[in-house]
């Protein structure tokens, strides 16, 4: 199924639906929540709490992204954010590990992997 989706200059698109309801609709998130996510926790005998809430799944999706590099505009994009300065102030406090991408990305860029010495000596 397909369905008619706007894209963030307005501009009409159409998408492919992945997740759907026998009858072809799409499924909204409350929905797959309660009748999907809800009773699989359950079944595997983890505690329905918002800890194991669908809405981490969002979450961690975002700071695996983050983590990676991805920037704070792009993932607004992914989310559905209308404005990144809501992404980034939501996710603020996912981004201190790039201190450590900023020194990866260096120590690359001067051919230094993970297991060469570190130290005085090495500089």
């Amino acid at each position: 199924m397909t369905l008619p989706w706007g894209t963030p200059d307005g501009e009409p698109r159409t998408v492919t639906v992945y997740l759907s309801t026998a009858n072809g609709s799409p499924i909204s998130r409350p929905s797959f929540n309660a009748n999907v996510w809800k009773p699989a926790i359950r079944a595997a005998g983890i505690e329905d709490t918002r800890q194991n809430g669908m809405h981490v799944l969002r979450h961690t999706y975002a700071s695996v992204l983050l983590d990676a590099g991805e920037n704070i505009k792009a993932l607004s994009l992914y989310l559905g954010h209308a404005d990144p300065g809501f992404t980034l102030r939501v996710y603020t406090h996912l981004l201190p590990t790039s201190e450590d991408r900023t020194r990866r990305a260096i120590d690359t860029a001067f051919g230094h992997g993970p297991t060469d010495p570190d130290g005085l000596a090495t500089a």
